[in-house]
């Protein structure tokens, strides 16, 4: 029995840890870094964080595509040939969002590390 404790406690770890670590291939970028990239019309740059979100504080050139519509939507409105910049409030919704375009094919994605609370800071 208490094998099975340690068990438990190691795959609760696992997950925690893996939440938390970025995506393997997937460009981060910090919110200084994201100045400058918002000039590049290559590129697309999607916020996933609620409508409600969006309409109080966002960012002039960002989608608003909530991180729960993102598989419906990704295909229809976002370009897999042009590079996906995702910010959210914190950084951890769009990471998640980036796991998903990755599955669907997205080769070219980027995460803006801290999302909106760094943008502001």
């Amino acid at each position: 029995m208490e094998y099975l404790n340690y068990i438990i406690i190691g795959l609760l770890l696992i997950f925690i840890i893996r939440r938390f670590i970025p995506t393997k291939g997937v460009r981060q970028i910090t919110a200084l870094e994201l100045r400058d990239e918002l000039e590049d019309k290559n590129k697309q740059f999607i916020d996933v964080r609620t409508p409600g979100e969006y309409r109080v504080n966002n960012i002039k050139g960002f989608k608003n595509i909530p991180l729960q519509q993102i598989m419906q939507k990704a295909e229809k409105e976002i370009s897999k040939d042009k590079e996906v910049i995702v910010i959210c409030q914190s950084g951890m919704r769009s990471q998640n969002a980036i796991k998903m375009l990755k599955k669907l094919g997205y080769t070219k994605v980027t995460n803006v590390k801290g999302g909106m609370n760094a943008w502001r800071s």
